[in-house]
């Protein structure tokens, strides 16, 4: 199963519903009762010394270097500071409570960077939803806004895990409420408007963390991100397979992917064999054999996610080689990406995937009789997380998201690429849901952005994005103006921002 997002499954917390007047503060009941308040008084007073009971408010912080001034946050530690042109860079820790409802319960590091340009300009708040990047980069937004950038691992992902890890713990709303501490607290720095982003697991992140907190940010720019309503229903993936680029193509994927099936008895022992050469073993998944199938299972899905249509022109053929069926198959799918080590890595994805976020399933009627295992069965979450962890799925966590997306949701822009198999499942707009827009790019993949829209959307979405960060000419000039804005030039920063995501999504 391609890794975009995870699947999770254990027993989450009951979602907090914000009050019309505003989202309910991180770790607080709506309403306690005298003695349950003073319970809770005492309780967190061990706390106030690690900044955890009460985040940071907005505010000055203490004059100087910024490097003094984000040491000077409550609960952040600067951990390094690295070159990148034209802005600070930063590595950081942050304390975080393991769950936010019960803070006492004790606290974990969570790793963040920043990219700082100046007090004066918006930031911009990233994640990528997976393990944080470290080398200095720049998402779309951050140079289109000339701003500062925030960039947040996810919870759950090494080394921001609580040792021991209650996965209970590893679920969305807790994510969010991580994330509504790490503005509330920099907010003293950077007091500017913010505008979040991620994409793919990144964009579903940042449209949760504003169902539970709407109001810590001006707007959100969410690429690539699936919206699961419905886990048990999903025609739309086998739908998009059928339709997705010329006949011809789709042909000779399905003619590939078969034919590695074809020639497994040839295949899958040096799949297995390369494998254990480099020490990897399958104990998740459950051998190198079911690690194979999951593999070719992946190849066309992963072929969409990454590649364009003119790459159809590189999928063996006919008269393709063992050789060259295998390194086909490595391009797209990975020859250790089942391995134990690999899947280590993405063991919270996974459980997310299981738990909340859903997982896509398509039909492959072209593979009938060629198959070991039952499709559903193993091209599913639980295969690819210890059995050591406790997984349950809950049907109800992203039909709240979505009923919000549809009735509440304001300054959203979802980016779509038109053959992005992980867009078949998408968030949309409700008659509740204001300022806000969907956008296709033609032809685009999982990598889709504002820049690959058509003209007059890239504009479009653009004089949005400035308005709510409330910057350039364009902050009430429209598309027209927005067209004109001269943004910092694509450069360095940009493109390791761009490896980054293709090495996460």
């Amino acid at each position: 199963m391609r890794t975009l997002l995870a699947r999770q499954r254990p027993a989450r917390p009951t979602l907090r519903r914000p009050t019309p007047s505003g989202p309910t503060p991180a770790g607080l009941a709506l309403r306690r009762p005298a003695f349950g308040r003073l319970l809770v008084a005492v309780l967190l007073l061990p706390l106030l010394a690690l900044g955890l009971a009460v985040p940071a408010t907005a505010g000055e912080a203490p004059a100087g270097d910024i490097r003094d001034r984000l040491a000077a946050v409550p609960g952040m530690t600067v951990t390094e500071e690295k070159p990148a042109p034209g802005y600070r860079y930063f590595l950081l820790t942050y304390t975080q409570p393991v769950d936010h409802d019960r803070p006492w319960l004790g606290t974990f590091q969570q790793r963040l960077s920043v990219l700082h340009r100046g007090e004066d300009r918006p930031t911009v708040l990233y994640t990528n939803g997976y393990t944080l990047g470290t080398t200095p980069s720049r998402t779309e937004p951050t140079r289109l806004i000339d701003g500062n950038q925030v960039s947040i691992e996810y919870r759950f992902f090494t080394p921001s895990r609580p040792e021991p890890a209650d996965w209970s713990k590893a679920g969305i709303e807790q994510a969010a409420a991580d994330t509504h501490r790490i503005i509330t607290a920099l907010k003293r720095v950077y007091g500017q408007a913010w505008i979040s982003t991620g994409a793919s697991k990144g964009g579903m992140s940042s449209v949760y963390h504003r169902r539970f907190y709407p109001d810590d940010v001006a707007g959100t720019v969410a690429y690539v991100a699936p919206d699961d309503v419905d886990d048990r229903e999903d025609s739309a993936y086998t739908a998009f397979f059928r339709q997705v680029g010329t006949a011809q193509c789709r042909d000779a994927l399905n003619a590939a992917q078969r034919e590695l099936l074809v020639r497994r008895g040839t295949l899958e022992p040096r799949y297995a064999a390369d494998n254990a050469a480099r020490g990897n073993t399958f104990r998740t998944v459950g051998s190198a054999d079911r690690g194979y199938e999951l593999g070719v299972l992946d190849v066309v899905w992963a072929f969409w996610q990454y590649s364009t249509e003119a790459d159809c022109a590189d999928v063996p053929g006919a008269g393709a080689t063992d050789d060259q069926l295998y390194a086909w198959l490595d391009t797209h799918s990975g020859v250790d990406a089942n391995s134990d080590r690999s899947l280590a890595a993405y063991t919270a994805y996974y459980y997310q995937a299981g738990t909340q976020l859903g997982s896509p399933l398509f039909a492959v009627p072209h593979l009938k009789g060629l198959l070991h295992y039952d499709t559903k069965e193993l091209y599913a979450p639980r295969t690819y997380v210890p059995r050591s962890i406790p997984m349950r799925f809950d049907r109800g966590a992203m039909r709240d998201i979505d009923g919000w997306v549809r009735h509440h949701a304001e300054r959203i822009l979802f980016v779509y690429g038109q053959n992005d198999p992980w867009g078949a499942e998408r968030f949309g707009l409700g008659r509740g849901s204001s300022d806000s827009h969907v956008y296709t790019a033609p032809g685009a993949n999982h990598g889709a952005k504002i820049a690959a829209l058509v003209p007059a959307e890239a504009a479009a979405a653009t004089a949005d994005l400035l308005r709510w960060a409330g910057v350039g000419p364009t902050a009430g000039g429209g598309s027209a103006a927005a067209a004109a804005h001269q943004a910092p030039p694509y450069g360095e920063l940009d493109r390791a921002g761009l490896l980054l995501e293709q090495h996460r999504l």
